[in-house]
């Protein structure tokens, strides 16, 4: 009986698909387009969230510039007193030799000239890594009491901004994302409703000798799941050619440029796929119902 019924629902539902090809492929490529677009506000959002992140653990340092006239075992203590301070993760010393032996190689040839300064003109610092950035105002304030301290420096506006400007493009992605599914739904929705009309008498003749209501919709809920999922696969085939095309054009000269790289795209191949899919099929099953019940009533 089982069997029987999956025959039929699979045999109707090819059925629709065939006797209403037009509105089928319409319906896949828009899918398709959809999901394409979709595609690209993921990889944006998480682009940005890894440049973000990486930009952010560059910055996310505060450096404790210490008074060129304190005694070695004073710069100790402090080290001791900023590593006690709730919300530091990590206390690094670099002198002031470490530091300009540093810039003399990131100079690189011209660091020759650098080598006939009679005082070196650089502090002794600490660099301070954090827990997190929300421990930065209060870690700052009370280092900055302290005896002994130049100078504290933390880069709080650019962190600040990467943040905002990553959450900015997460909430935005995200309500792009959600217009763009309930457009997919519409789209399959109206796919079931032509094909729903034009086999609403054998319908009705259905319902009247007693078919029960699973059995007059599974062809079309089938139906919509075959167009979903479809148009799910032509966009992850699209997505991430394009993306990987794009990545090995770009990744080279940005990292050049700006230091860091597109997420390559077979790291995300395996989850788009998952995730192009399910959507692909929820929306076909979403879209079949909402089309019967409001045009069947069934």
């Amino acid at each position: 009986m089982t069997s029987r019924i999956f025959k039929h629902t699979f045999k109707q539902g090819i059925q629709g698909i065939m006797r209403n090809r037009t509105m089928s492929l319409a319906s896949i490529g828009s899918v398709a387009s959809v999901l394409v677009i979709l595609g690209l506000v993921l990889m944006v959002i998480l682009n940005v969230n890894a440049i973000s992140m990486s930009t952010k653990e560059t910055f996310d340092e505060i450096f404790v510039y210490l008074d060129d006239h304190i005694s070695n075992q004073r710069i100790r203590q402090i080290g001791e007193e900023i590593s006690s301070i709730e919300g530091t993760l990590a206390v690094v010393y670099q002198s002031k030799e470490y530091a300009l032996n540093q810039m003399k190689e990131e100079w690189g040839e011209d660091g020759r000239l650098l080598e006939g300064l009679v005082n070196n003109p650089l502090p002794n610092t600490y660099v301070v890594q954090l827990v997190d950035v929300s421990y930065a105002s209060r870690v700052i304030s009370l280092i900055e009491q302290k005896d002994g301290i130049e100078e504290v420096k933390y880069y709080k506006d650019i962190v600040e901004r990467l943040i905002a400007t990553a959450d900015f493009i997460q909430y935005f992605g995200m309500v792009v994302i959600l217009i763009l599914l309930l457009v997919s739904i519409f789209i399959i929705q109206n796919t079931i409703k032509i094909t729903v009309a034009s086999r609403k008498i054998e319908i009705e003749l259905m319902q009247y000798i007693g078919a029960s209501n699973g059995f007059v919709r599974g062809p079309f809920i089938f139906e919509g799941i075959v167009l979903g999922l479809l148009g799910s696969l032509l966009a992850i085939v699209i997505v991430l050619n394009g993306y990987d095309y794009l990545v090995s054009f770009t990744n080279e000269k940005m990292f050049a440029m700006l230091s860091f790289y597109l997420i390559p795209a077979q790291n995300i191949a395996f989850d788009f796929l998952i995730i192009f899919m399910t959507i692909g099929v929820g929306i076909g099953i979403l879209g079949s119902i909402v089309s019967l019940k409001k045009f069947l009533n069934v």
